[in-house]
């Protein structure tokens, strides 16, 4: 390289770590040492260099924020570890209440809780490898979500590459959300051009990170709070989630300044309330506080429910509330047949949203609040819980409102409606001749959380049951592309898209068809349970109700449940016709050599060199055994590989065996005799 190139790339390099040092003192700590415009002209003295010597640019430099071309799609990708949901607490008595539970299960009071704003953005998953952004991602179902990060990389407060000693891979966790001063000056921006404004910071966050040009992204002055370590391969011991902030802002990352440690549950309390009472003064929503352990023994001895840990809760904030007129009540027919009233409202604006709908979840209820139509109502709405209606303001009720009841008969198929034996639900008993009943299941069978289905949504349901062409799941498979080339806005490419979306959705995961089937308490986690018992939808349905109970995980009502879908001759006639249609009724199940790992539960952590973490994964449920994500009393042993992260250390406090790469693959062939087990 001559002196003069090597000039160049050493100034590159010496703009860049200055430029990056300006963004942690501007955005991490709020105390910038330059003007704009000094920044300005040291970014500018950047990509001219960059510009003149292209080969020196690095995915890193603060000049690639906005260098990705358009996407056509987000990606799914898979986080390192889940990213679970929180329980809420709405009253200082349910938070009372969780510290009830906390103490039981630890037989104490924890020493320190760690609080936080909860901000009302979009979480995110950002992955650092040796101190590089490589990965961003939406929070998705928990365990996928989609691959945002070109769009992550536009946004200046998440830094590029993390200052100090990173660790071999850190993800780490967080909120991307709109400051209220930006939204309040992209909807005077979008006025001003004639364009809708958006309902609120969170919606508009929300799109602007979603959007396919990260260009538009980084138009949006987007900001981020990070809350969370995820997983972390290397760095330092660390012993309470306080800490890890605190490594996180010494990372360069951006944790908030209004995040506390309190020791009880008064100082929680009056935390809440400080909240409650400044949510409107700072430049960011928040739609209540986030309670956590702080000590991480307490937190793995404290562990998991199904969704949500159970160290840490979220304190909503009380909801706002607004009076609005109740229009009419109508109702609606859900997928499984249940008939379920709404409130049809004149806008009003409330908890961040324009609100013109609202549940009204049974008539009983109905009559208990004696809500009328034509009444002037109390509307409630809390961050995302669905708006509902409090009560009717009496001194405001015109005369002669009379009581609102269930219709006797359904206002979409014309059959009657009948309630349960408590006088409760309410159900059309016109099965899936009910085009509304029909409608929601189309939509189910199509979505994300069943056989996948990109374009089938309730616009092209619509669509296609007004046309006739889909009377049940199976007539999906069966369209062909001249039955929608003849429909206006249903181009070629359109067309050919929904095509090719049908035609993976044949080669499905038999869960996934299980999952679309409806039936009763039959959601992912118990579809991939009878899949893997089973193999095959005929097993399945040939099963008893006893052979179904007897798998853990599954009890005598969801048995029930499947034995009685199963049972109907409609839905064997659906499989028959489904099967026909070419879509896959049986998972390829190969015959696995080896012992029986049942009872044996296994965590990995670091890289593996002969076998990538899923080939890893799906040897051990082959023969029976489990992975998981955490480590706790019930591991039976914990896989380390290079670059070993924090479970490592977790296994050591808590006694785990600890086992190496050629120990796992001597458990694969000679069963848990390979660890010491019996």
């Amino acid at each position: 390289m001559s002196d003069d190139r090597t000039a160049v790339a050493e100034r590159i390099e010496d703009l860049r770590r200055q430029i990056e040092h300006h963004n942690y003192l501007y955005y991490v700590l709020d105390q910038p040492e330059i003007s704009d415009a000094e920044y300005d002209q040291l970014m500018r003295e950047l990509e001219e260099l960059e510009a003149a010597h292209p080969e020196l640019i690095t995915p890193d430099s603060p000049t690639q924020r906005v260098g990705a071309p358009p996407s056509s799609a987000f990606q799914p990708v898979r986080h390192l570890e889940p990213m679970f949901s929180l329980d809420n607490a709405f009253s200082f008595d349910e938070l009372e209440a969780w510290r009830e539970r906390v103490l039981k299960i630890l037989g104490r009071d924890p020493d320190a809780y760690s609080c936080e704003p909860k901000i009302d953005g979009l979480a995110v998953s950002v992955v650092y490898e040796r101190g590089v952004l490589v990965r961003g991602a939406t929070r998705g179902d928990g365990i996928v979500g989609e691959d945002i990060t070109a769009n992550v990389r536009t946004i200046k407060a998440i830094p590029l590459r993390l200052r100090g000693d990173p660790p071999a891979v850190l993800e780490v966790r967080g909120e991307i959300y709109m400051p209220v001063s930006a939204f309040e000056a992209l909807n005077r921006e979008r006025e001003e051009r004639g364009e809708p404004p958006f309902v609120n910071p969170r919606n508009a966050a929300a799109g602007s990170v979603r959007q396919k040009d990260p260009a538009v992204t980084a138009s949006r002055n987007l900001s981020n709070w990070m809350y969370h370590l995820g997983h972390v391969e290397g760095g330092p011991r660390l012993e309470r989630h306080s800490e890890s902030l605190a490594w996180l802002r010494e990372l360069g990352l951006r944790v908030n300044p209004a995040n506390r440690t309190l020791h009880t549950i008064d100082e929680i309390e009056e935390y809440a309330r400080w909240a409650e009472a400044n949510r409107h003064s700072l430049d960011y929503e928040i739609d209540g506080v986030v309670i956590k352990v702080d000590r991480f023994d307490d937190q793995r001895a404290l562990g998991f429910t199904a969704r949500a840990p159970r160290w840490a809760i979220a304190y909503k904030l009380p909801a706002e509330e607004k009076t609005t007129k109740l229009l009419s009540i109508e109702v609606n027919v859900g997928r499984t047949g249940v008939v379920t009233p709404y409130a049809v409202l004149e806008p009003v604006f409330v908890g961040g949203v324009t609100v013109t709908t609202a549940t009204l979840h049974n008539e009983r209820e109905i009559h208990r609040k004696d809500i009328r139509p034509g009444d002037w109502v109390v509307v409630r709405r809390a961050g995302d819980v669905i708006p509902e209606i409090v009560g009717p303001v009496l001194s405001r009720r015109p005369k002669g409102l009379r009581r609102w009841h269930m219709p006797k008969t359904c206002p979409f198929c014309g059959n009657p409606i009948v309630k349960d034996e408590h006088g409760v639900r309410a159900y059309c008993t016109g099965g899936y001749a009910c085009p509304s009943r029909l409608r929601e299941w189309l939509v189910y069978f199509g979505s994300r959380s069943a056989m996948d289905i990109d374009g089938l949504g309730y616009k092209t349901v619509d669509l296609l049951m007004r046309e006739g062409l889909v009377r049940d799941p199976a007539d999906i498979f069966l369209l062909q592309p001249d039955d929608l080339l003849r429909f206006e806005g249903w181009g070629p490419k359109k067309v050919e898209n929904l095509m090719t979306a049908i035609a993976a959705a044949k080669d499905r995961p038999l869960w996934r068809l299980l999952v679309g089937l409806g039936i009763d308490h039959v959601g992912p986690t118990v579809a991939k349970l009878l899949a893997r018992k089973f193999g095959s939808i005929d097993d399945i349905m040939s099963a008893s109700e006893d052979e179904l109970a007897a798998i853990d995980g599954i009890g005598p009502e969801i048995a029930r449940s499947i034995v009685a879908w199963f049972g109907d001759e409609e839905n064997r006639k659906l499989i028959d016709k489904l099967r026909s249609a070419g879509v896959r009724m049986a998972e390829p199940v190969e015959e696995v050599e080896g012992p029986s790992l049942e009872g044996v539960t296994l965590v990995f952590t670091g890289s593996l060199e002969r076998f990538t973490r899923d080939e890893a994964k799906e040897a051990v449920e082959a023969r029976g055994g489990k992975v998981s994500s955490t480590v706790s009393g019930k591991t039976t042993a914990v896989v380390v590989g290079r670059d070993p992260g924090s479970k490592l250390a977790k296994a050591e406090a808590q006694g785990v065996p600890i086992i190496d790469e050629d120990t796992f693959a001597a458990l694969l062939e000679r069963g848990p005799e390979a660890i010491g087990g019996s």
